[in-house]
């Protein structure tokens, strides 16, 4: 017990260390310290403090250096740093960009009254409006074969785009590109005096000084936004694509904020160098998009101890279950549901290409699960002749009589849910598409799972209720997994997530509210002797106790 209460109290040490160091390090980021030398000689002003007239004029071009010709799209005659924007403008595509190849955008803030090519105190900026994905399946009535995501309007121009690119309409596993339909701007409106021997080095390469008389200026602090564009933005491109829209949107930054987006794009960046897709970083995106820094803060302390309680449930859970010897007053129903709907939410997770950062957890739960019916089927494993046997274990009375409970609850149980999933099957087969009948069997049984799933733990209610005990619960695993239920409540306002996923977590509440009733209900006795054969106020053997 010693060792076990020194595991996890190191274990808690090392999480808190780890707040506060991350804490620190955040504090590092957002917060840059000012020059304050007398003199002035070592500070850098912001050529912003002068109020120039500046303009606003973005370009595209099929290479990053406009080499072989540019196309204005769009200019801000008045362009002014501290008003906020959004404007859509159709861009014409090139030949080359049509036939699977790229388009890239050239964004200057320069003076009023002339070219950027011919202002020498100009800043810009090179964004890449297109990017390459596997474009995802068409999802098509299973019973009438037709594919009613595009309107009748579209038909015409699907008959000409298949005419005129063989290729169009057709699935492929290879990448195409795919047209950013957001431009995100940004520029720092804070008039603030770097010291130049303490700049910082992520806002280093974004700073272009020119020397005026005697003093260091910096001109404006230019930004695109990579983390706005998202997969759900984004367009397939093909032959036919003469023209897309493109949202431009500005707003001002404080320098700040400019400091953290750097280093979360980079860490983004980091992410897709190491072999993570446009999809996988999506992930990632998706929790700093339209998030201020407070709420962003709030996002990463309930994510640190969300995982801080995951690990302790997981580490209480499995020695529970390793210890476990006898399922007297456990329900083998719930045991065995809590497997089948955790393989299921993994096989969905796969069908639908989830991150790796999910799908990983998922596998490892799913093999978890699968060891816990082991234990509480008693299964035995024997391997003959290169083909396994199966061998499950006998029950004792006491166990005999828990599981006529349990097959008594499943039987009340199925009277309600059997109709429901195959009502809601049949329903989303009918008016939903789909890939495939595996990816429609998948997200039935999905359904199935976040809708009713709550109703398999009713049977273990009805066990404790029929034995008046919860003493054979695993309290500190439930406590640490209830914890993470409250917290999956506040995900549950923060991230964007389905709406059955944002009702599992909800659901899940009532039922810990009931299992909290019935402990204060069932008190647990502690001069009776429990599934290990040992009472809680039974005297060691060979010690005796001194007062």
């Amino acid at each position: 017990m010693f060792l076990k209460t020194s595991f996890t109290t190191l274990i808690v040490g090392v999480f808190v260390v780890y707040v506060l160091h991350t804490c620190w390090v955040m504090y590092g980021i957002v917060y840059t310290k000012p020059c304050d030398s007398p003199k002035g000689d070592n500070c850098i002003t912001p050529f912003l403090a002068g109020n120039p007239k500046l303009q606003l004029s973005i370009y595209t071009a099929v290479r990053r250096n406009a080499e072989g010709g540019h196309t204005l799209i769009h200019r801000e005659d008045k362009f002014d740093v501290n008003s906020k924007f959004e404007r859509i403008v159709n861009v014409s595509l090139p030949k080359k960009t049509r036939n699977n190849g790229t388009l890239y955008a050239l964004v200057f803030v320069h003076q009023a009254g002339v070219t950027p090519w011919e202002d020498p105190r100009q800043v810009h900026l090179v964004a890449q409006l297109t990017t390459y994905m596997v474009p995802k399946p068409p999802e098509i009535s299973l019973i009438s074969g037709e594919d009613q995501t595009q309107s009748q309007k579209e038909e015409p121009q699907q008959k000409k785009r298949s005419s005129g690119n063989p290729a169009a309409g057709v699935p492929t596993d290879h990448p195409s590109s795919h047209w950013r339909s957001r431009l995100t701007l940004n520029i720092v409106g804070d008039h603030f005096v770097f010291d130049r021997e303490s700049l910082p080095g992520d806002v280093h390469r974004y700073l272009r000084v020119f020397q005026n008389g005697k003093k260091m200026v910096y001109l404006p602090l230019l930004f695109v936004d990579e983390l706005s564009n998202r997969v759900k933005d984004l367009v397939e491109i093909n032959s036919t694509s003469m023209e897309l829209p493109l949202t431009i949107s500005y707003d001002s930054i404080s320098l700040g904020r400019l400091r953290f987006w750097i280093h979360m794009q980079d860490a983004v960046y980091s992410l897709q160098q190491f072999g993570f897709t446009e999809k996988d970083a999506d992930e990632i995106k998706g929790i700093f998009v339209d998030t201020n820094l407070y709420f962003l803060a709030l996002t990463f302390f309930v994510a640190a101890f969300h995982l801080l309680f995951d690990f302790l449930a997981f580490k209480n859970d499995i020695s529970f279950w390793k210890q476990k010897k006898s399922m007297v007053g456990m329900s083998s129903k719930a045991v065995l549901w809590r497997c089948f709907s955790t393989i299921v939410i993994f096989l969905y997770l796969f069908d639908e290409q989830t991150s790796l950062l999910v799908l990983i957890p998922a596998a490892i739960g799913s093999m978890i699960e699968v060891w816990k019916v082991k234990k509480a089927f008693k299964i035995q494993v024997f391997w003959r002749g290169g083909k396994p046997e199966f061998q499950f274990g006998k029950l004792d009375e006491s166990e005999r009589r828990t599981e006529e409970y349990d097959t008594l609850a499943m039987k009340y149980l199925s009277y309600l849910l059997y109709p429901l999933c195959i009502g809601g099957a049949v329903y989303a087969l009918i008016f939903l598409r789909y890939k495939s009948w595996y990816s429609w069997l998948i997200n039935s049984l999905v359904n199935g799972v976040y809708a009713f799933g709550f109703l398999f733990m009713l049977p273990q209610l009805f066990v404790n209720y029929k034995l008046k005990s919860v003493a054979h619960l695993p309290w500190k695993a439930f406590m640490y997994k209830a914890f993470n239920t409250f917290i999956d409540d506040v995900f549950a306002f923060i991230i964007t997530m389905p709406t059955s996923h944002r009702l599992a977590c909800f659901r899940d509440d009532v039922v810990f509210l009931v299992y909290l009733y019935q402990r204060w209900l069932y008190p647990v006795d502690k001069t009776r002797v429990n599934e290990y054969g040992v009472s809680y106020d039974e005297k060691p053997k060979g010690k005796t106790h001194k007062d």
